[in-house]
């Protein structure tokens, strides 16, 4: 089996390179050994120096080193000459209608920064008891599902974890996250109690998180360690297309909610709409989702299903679904499809969808239909893409009449 190149910054930065590495993306201990191997302290001091770095850097989301008011400022002046904070320049940043955001970040890469900058698109989506952010683990994708519009932009390489993360600091960063920060007007404030404006994380956006798993996996460790961003592991969710060998590792080692994009109960139709399927198919697929580790009714594994008109929308494909999905505590997430420029594919009408979703339901299973955000922007599922083909907002309003 042959996986996509991995860059794991999990260990710690040797000084090889002449550029100035960044400190984001590192465990604790990785800070640790980072910092005596650069000799800006001794081993002695490590551990503490890690310890105060980790608390600016994911708490107080500090991008400056003369900030760090409780570091000696001979070891802040070491650190700035040696190190950066840096976190991904915003190339756009579009609001929608309804409030969704979306930010195109650039990132250099910091194993070859002479190397052309690349592009990957983040969202944000704010709602009544949640502020949700969907965040891209890979410049491109291999996958190429035939009605998703990331697809179609050929795999670049793996984000590192440091870049995992930038796309976090940098959206709470913009909504103010962080303590002390300022919010917009529309910045997505969380009613009953609830101070942040991100409280979920969904690793949905752009590539298949599983196959830049060592990365994926450094990166939502730190965002759910309780000393730094502190985001529940019960409010992360990754989702794959279905890489089998790495769904029991996530569960062991990451400990997330699992969501699985099916979109097709017959292999013969999947190895069409999600190709991977040639590889693993539905039946070592839903066998992975039954030893998923600490599978429950409290713990559900969520199975998204974009509804194609006329393609998988049929009362017996429901029926399908809940024979297939028996004995796994799951939630099917229905999704509208969304249109995208030469798609090949319609939306299955409001009463396909609901008659497919009362099937379901009445079998036992939750089947929420998920609500469009952000198609204004191109901000929905299935529709992020980095490329600089952007379209006129004449030819966006011009798909969505259709």
């Amino acid at each position: 089996m042959s996986l996509a190149l991995n860059l794991d910054h999990s260990t710690a930065i040797r000084p090889a390179s002449t550029a100035r590495p960044s400190l984001i993306g590192l465990s604790k201990a990785g800070l640790a050994e980072t910092l005596v191997s650069h000799e800006v302290v001794s081993e002695k001091e490590g551990r503490m120096r890690a310890s105060q770095l980790w608390n600016w850097l994911y708490v107080n989301g500090v991008t400056d080193f003369d900030r760090m008011t409780n570091v000696a400022k001979p070891v802040r002046q070491k650190l700035s000459e040696t190190f950066n904070l840096d976190r991904p320049e915003i190339v756009t940043e579009q609001v929608s209608v309804d409030g969704t955001r979306k930010w195109l970040f650039r990132f250099r890469d910091p194993a070859n920064p002479h190397m052309p900058a690349v592009e990957v698109e983040t969202v944000y989506i704010p709602e009544s008891d949640r502020g949700t952010l969907c965040v891209s683990s890979q410049v491109g994708c291999t996958l190429t599902c035939s009605f998703c519009h990331t697809g179609t932009q050929k795999l670049v390489r793996n984000l590192t974890a440091g870049e995992i993360l930038g796309q976090i600091l940098m959206a709470r960063e913009r909504l103010g996250d962080f303590p002390g920060g300022s919010r917009p007007d529309d910045g997505g404030l969380v009613p009953g109690g609830e101070t942040r404006a991100i409280t979920n994380i969904v690793m949905m956006g752009m590539g298949e998180p599983l196959y830049n798993y060592d990365n994926v996996k450094q990166a939502l460790l730190i965002a759910s360690a309780g000393d730094g961003m502190s985001i529940s592991k019960r409010r992360i969710t990754l989702s794959t297309s279905g890489v089998v060998p790495y769904i029991e590792p996530t569960g062991r080692e990451i400990d997330v909610m699992l969501a699985i994009s099916l979109h097709a109960v017959r292999d013969d139709l999947r190895d069409v709409l999600v190709p991977i399927n040639k590889k693993w198919p539905l039946k070592e697929l839903l066998e992975a989702c039954k030893n998923y580790p600490g599978l429950s009714n409290a713990r559900r594994i969520t199975f998204e299903y974009v509804m194609l008109d006329g393609i998988n929308d049929s009362d017996a494909e429901a029926r399908e679904l809940v024979r297939l999905l028996a004995g796994i505590p799951a939630k099917i997430n229905l999704i509208p499809f969304n249109p995208w420029p030469g798609s090949n594919y319609g939306t299955s009408p409001s009463s396909r969808i609901e008659r497919f979703a009362d099937i379901v339901n009445k079998a036992g299973y939750a089947s929420p239909v998920r609500t469009p955000r952000g198609r204004d922007i191109f901000a929905a599922c299935g529709q992020l893409k980095s490329e600089s083909e952007r379209m006129t907002k004449k030819d966006r309003d011009a798909l969505l009449a259709l």
